[in-house]
């Protein structure tokens, strides 16, 4: 008995990868995003920690890299470039003085309050969606990505 392959799909194998779509569509909104954020002089890692900050102020290190999917690797040069350029502060906790909380400034709660202002509407206008179309994806894709850490994490422990 022999096995035959499924017929080969049509134009480029890589648009077949749903990964692939993820992973360009992460590049292009990058590609949007750069201009608008270096009106603040920030990058997206450096937006996404204050925008973080801003929904709960004063969050362990752990807390918000949990938050992003960073590593403290990657999470601590990020945090003390922001504190370099006087956006957040860090302090150690009072009651474990091995945590370290992070909290916005009043110059990034001002510079992520600006940026919040305009950001969110450029991108929207850039996906040519409408918001509810937005709203619903960012639901899905939400879901894949707790799906897939979940898939990914070591036995015994949750993503």
């Amino acid at each position: 008995m022999s096995e035959t392959s499924p017929p080969a799909p049509q134009g480029d194998p890589l648009d077949q990868f749903l990964c692939f779509s993820v992973y360009a569509t992460g590049l292009a909104f990058n590609r949007v995003y750069k201009p608008l954020l270096d009106r603040f002089g920030i990058t997206y890692p450096q937006y996404l920690a204050l925008v973080a900050l801003r929904g709960a102020d004063a969050q362990t290190v752990s807390a918000l890299g949990a938050k992003l999917h960073l590593e403290s690797n990657t999470l601590t040069p990020l945090i003390k470039r922001l504190e370099s350029a006087g956006l957040v502060t860090r302090t150690r906790d009072k009651q474990d003085e091995r945590v370290v909380r992070v909290a916005l400034s009043d110059a990034g709660r001002s510079l992520i309050d600006d940026a919040l202002g305009c950001i969110p509407a450029a991108l929207l206008e850039a996906t040519g969606m409408r918001a509810e179309e937005l709203t619903a994806l960012n639901h899905k894709l939400a879901s894949l990505g707790a799906a897939l850490r979940s898939a990914a994490a070591p036995a015994g422990r949750a993503g």
